[in-house]
């Protein structure tokens, strides 16, 4: 009995032994691997009840395990949307045939880093055949609120890289100095003219015909002119009128002292603006509050536009597209502007050890793993995104080489108890009678 539990440790040594070279090859294999997770194998000895002075030897048993919370260094790329999670969290991604087959929501998957690059249908997808999955945006840019316990609502992240763009001009503010000798008695009184471009809802340049015409006193100084604001977009209608008067005192000189609304949205002193109503829709236009420099200003003897500034943009042509640490995907135009298409979250487990390790670097969350959440990149326990950069594996090669040796050696001692023991039963069978 004893010495037959001697071979039978012998042989499940060898087997142990075995499979720890299976993954230290498996690791070795895919030290150049990214995003490569590394596998361990553990030995836990079996121990059988002896009595009296014998010993039964039960030899050794593994389990092996695959380090998923483990990260390799990030390397740097030249591919704006090769990404990498730097810290804890996991990219969610599908597989392209389950996208392409059209079978309903495709199954999530994760994994730490990928190369991915837009094919023939504008997806986001690796070599491998994994697309990037993340939240569509609004219109505006905004991200809807979607569930945090479940994939409902991640879909492949999808450009359209013909795609135009434009943006409606919704604000103004005019930095305008008019001339203080135009409001003097015995002055021409006629209006200084001023046009400033924007863009309606279609991407489409319009113009706002201001004109400023001063009030002409029969003596002195008024330091008044009327402000009258048309739109070319309706045939020239006039939107708004306003009676502006100058402060003509010595600490304030120059400034806004008071404006009267005649027609229009109301002029609001507190933040200095009012509203118009164009053909598109309504514009904020900052004129300056009362008593600052900012705006309009009637100072010297020269009529000068010094500072115009508007927001919204003409009809642009997508130009790149990339990933900030916060996970939002941004198409960028040739215009300048830039939108927020999709955003990537990142997804945490309790224990991402106990996923299901799939090829291609990809794991599915299991019982074992524990529910997941879907966390905004950066925020909770979750790391950030790093666009620009691959994670490489996380094999150390000089430390499996060492394990290796050891292996080897540990192999061939069990193969030299094996030997042993077939010897002492040859013994044992040679004994005569």
């Amino acid at each position: 009995m004893t010495i037959s539990s001697s071979l039978n440790a012998g042989v499940a040594g060898l087997s142990a032994n075995a499979t720890r070279l299976a993954t230290i090859s498996d690791n070795i294999a895919n030290s150049a691997t990214y995003g490569y997770k590394r596998v361990e194998t553990d030995f836990s000895s079996m121990v059988i009840s002896s009595s009296g002075g014998t010993y039964a030897a039960g030899g050794v048993r593994t389990t092996t395990n695959r380090l998923i919370d483990e990260s390799g260094a990030l390397v740097a790329t030249t591919n704006a949307t090769d990404l990498a999670v730097r810290g804890r969290g996991f990219l969610p991604v599908a597989r392209a045939t389950e996208v392409t087959a059209g079978n309903g929501d495709p199954q999530m998957y994760l994994t730490t880093t990928g190369s991915f690059r837009t094919d023939a249908d504008g997806y986001f997808r690796t070599e491998s055949g994994l697309m990037l999955l993340g939240w569509p945006a609004n219109p505006d840019g905004t991200i809807p609120v979607y569930p945090r316990d479940a994939s409902d609502g991640l879909e492949p992240v999808r450009i359209n890289v013909n795609q135009f763009s434009g943006e409606p001009t919704t604000r103004m503010s005019l930095g305008v100095n008019l001339p203080a000798t135009e409001t003097y008695a015995g002055s021409a009184g006629d209006p200084l003219n001023l046009s400033v471009e924007y863009f309606d809802n279609l991407g489409r340049s319009e113009n706002l015909q201001i004109s400023f015409t001063p009030t002409v006193p029969a003596t002195g100084t008024s330091n008044t002119w009327t402000m009258t604001i048309a739109d070319t977009a309706s045939a020239g209608a006039v939107i708004g009128e306003y009676e502006v008067t100058f402060d003509s005192s010595r600490a304030s000189g120059g400034t806004i002292a008071s404006v009267t609304t005649i027609s229009g949205g109301a002029y609001d002193p507190v933040n200095g603006t009012f509203i118009i109503d164009v053909a598109g829709g309504p514009i904020e236009v900052g004129i300056g509050q009362p008593g600052t420099n900012a705006g309009l200003t009637q100072l010297s003897d020269s009529f000068a536009p010094l500072n115009i500034s508007k927001d919204g943009s003409p009809v642009g042509n997508m130009t790149s597209v990339e990933v900030d640490e916060n996970g939002f995907v941004r198409a960028f135009f040739d215009t300048g502007i830039t939108r927020t298409i999709y955003q990537v979250p990142l997804v945490d487990l309790p224990n991402p050890n106990g996923m299901v390790a799939l090829d291609k670097q990809v794991y599915m969350p299991s019982p074992e793993s524990g529910s997941y959440f879907l966390w905004d990149a950066g925020d909770g326990p979750t790391g950030d995104v790093v666009a620009y950069a691959r994670e490489e594996s996380a094999t150390d090669v000089a430390t499996e080489l060492t394990e290796m040796i050891q292996t080897q050696r540990a192999y061939s001692s069990n193969a030299k108890v094996i030997q042993t023991v077939d010897e002492m039963l040859q013994e044992t069978t040679n004994i005569k009678r």
